[in-house]
C-alpha cells in the first residue's frame, strides 16, 4: 500500500450548467419507463450495512448493487438499450414512450426500422450491454476492446452475437476506431457512453439510461426511511455515469443536493487532474492507463458530464488499485450481520475509497469537511459484480491486487 490515495476539492469556477436539464426527473422517468418493459427487468437491491456503518461512524450505509440488473452483471446495459431504443425512435418519427420492449422488437417495427450496425469500444460492460440490447432488438453490433482486455470479457461479448476484437489501442484510441468505422458503414452508428464536441446527442441518451439506477436508489431509499442521501459516492471513468447520478440527484434534491464524491482509478485520474488544475478546463490521461479498474480506465473526459461535475461535485479521488481491492473484500466479507455484497473491480472503488477516508487517521480533516460522521446516510454505488470471476478470485481470495 505504498501509493497514497489522493483526493482534491472542487474549487473550479462555475458555469450556467446548461447540460443538467439532460437528467431532469422527467427525462430519467421516461428512461426507467421504458426499461421497466423489458421482462428481464428487476430493480437491483438496495443493501444496507448498519454493522459497517456502525464500524465507520456513519449513521447509515446503502450500496446499489448492480451485480443483479438484466443477469449481465452491470449496470450498463441501461445505457446501451435506452440510447439504442432513442435512435429507433427518432429515425422512424415516434417518441421513445410509443416504443416500449414488444414494439421496439416486433415484426412491425423491424420491417418499418430495419437493421443497423451498431459499434461501441469498451472494457467490457458497457459492450456486453450493447451487444445485449443489439440481439434483443435484431440489430447487429461491432465491439472494439483495448488492449489489456482478458478473454472472459470478451468471450461474454461474443456469446451475444456480436463482432468482438482485442486491439493493440487504449481505450480512447479504440473509441476512436469505433467512430471511424461507423462512419464509413452504412447504416453505421456509434453508440459510445463519452461525448465530444459534435457527438454529444447518443451520450445525453446513455446518461438518461443510466438514471434508471439512480431513481430507483431514490426510491429505495424512501422505502427504507431515508428522505434523502447526505452524501454519494460514486465511480467515473470518461463521467457518464458520474454526470448522470450527480446530475439526477441535483436535480432530485434542488433545494438541498447531496455532497457528490467521485472516485477514478489513479491511472486513469482525467477528472481528478481537472479539478487538480482548478481552471474548469478538462485534462487528458493517455497511454496504457494500467489498472485492475478496467471499466475506469479512461482517459479522456465526457464533455457533457464535465460540465455537470465540476458544478456540483464536493471531491475527487484518485484511487490506486490496492483501494478498489480493499472495497471488494470488504464488501465480499463484511461485518457479521450484514449482507456480502460481490463487487468487481470498478464496481468496489467508491466503497474502498469510503473505507479508507472513514478509518485512515490521515483522513481526519477530510471526514470533518464532508461531514462524513454519526448523521451521515451514505449511498455507494457498485457498478458491477464478478464480471472477470477470475480476476475476482484473485484478488479476494488469493489477496493478488491484480
Amino acid at each position: 500500500m505504498a501509493d497514497t490515495m489522493k483526493w482534491v476539492m472542487n474549487h473550479m469556477p462555475k458555469t450556467e450548467d446548461k447540460n443538467l436539464p439532460i437528467m431532469s426527473v422527467e427525462e430519467v422517468k421516461k428512461a426507467r419507463t421504458f426499461h421497466q418493459s423489458f421482462p428481464q427487468y428487476k430493480e437491483t437491491p438496495l443493501t444496507k450495512l448498519p454493522k459497517m456503518a456502525a464500524y465507520f461512524g456513519l449513521g447509515s450505509l446503502f450500496v446499489k448493487d448492480e451485480s443483479y440488473r438484466f443477469g449481465l452483471n452491470a449496470f450498463k446495459v441501461l445505457g446501451g438499450s435506452y440510447s439504442m431504443a432513442k435512435y429507433i425512435a427518432k429515425e422512424t418519427g415516434k417518441d421513445v414512450s410509443e416504443l416500449p420492449y414488444d414494439v421496439l422488437t416486433s415484426d412491425k417495427l423491424h420491417d418499418e426500422f430495419g437493421t443497423a450496425t451498431f459499434f461501441t469500444a469498451t472494457d467490457g460492460n458497457h459492450g456486453r450491454g450493447v451487444a445485449w440490447a443489439a440481439n434483443k432488438l435484431r440489430q447487429n453490433a461491432v465491439v472494439h476492446m483495448p488492449k489489456g482486455t482478458t478473454q472472459t470479457r470478451l468471450e461474454n461479448i461474443r456469446k451475444l452475437g456480436a463482432k468482438v476484437d482485442i486491439l493493440d489501442l487504449n481505450y480512447d484510441d479504440c473509441v476512436r476506431q469505433a467512430a471511424k468505422e461507423a462512419s464509413e458503414t452504412p447504416r453505421g452508428v456509434i453508440v459510445q457512453d463519452t461525448a465530444w464536441d459534435g457527438y454529444e446527442e447518443i451520450p445525453s441518451w446513455i446518461m438518461q439510461g443510466y438514471g434508471t439506477m439512480a431513481m430507483e436508489a431514490a426510491q429505495q431509499l424512501n422505502e427504507q426511511g431515508i428522505d434523502r442521501p447526505t452524501h454519494v459516492f460514486v465511480q467515473a471513468g470518461v463521467g457518464s455515469l458520474a454526470g448522470a447520478v450527480v446530475g439526477f440527484f441535483s436535480n432530485l434534491y434542488k433545494d438541498n443536493p447531496p455532497v457528490f464524491v467521485v472516485v477514478e482509478a489513479e491511472a486513469a485520474a482525467c477528472l481528478y487532474k481537472g479539478a487538480a488544475a482548478g481552471d474548469g478546463k478538462p485534462r487528458i490521461v493517455d497511454g496504457d492507463m494500467q489498472t485492475i479498474m478496467a471499466g475506469l480506465a479512461c482517459g479522456e473526459p465526457n464533455t457533457i458530464s464535465w460540465d455537470i461535475l465540476k458544478n456540483h461535485v464536493k471531491m475527487f479521488v484518485a484511487a490506486p488499485d490496492w483501494v478498489a481491492a480493499q472495497g471488494m473484500r470488504m464488501l465480499g466479507a463484511p461485518i457479521k450481520g450484514d449482507p456480502a455484497i460481490t463487487s468487481g473491480e470498478s464496481g468496489a472503488a467508491p466503497f474502498g475509497a469510503l473505507s479508507v477516508l472513514m478509518t485512515s487517521d490521515d483522513c481526519a480533516d477530510v471526514r470533518k469537511e464532508l461531514g462524513l460522521d454519526e448523521t451521515a446516510n451514505v449511498l455507494v454505488f457498485s457498478t458491477e459484480g464478478d464480471t472477470d470471476p477470475q480476476r475476482y478470485k484473485n484478488i479476494v481470495w488469493k489477496g493478488l491486487d491484480k
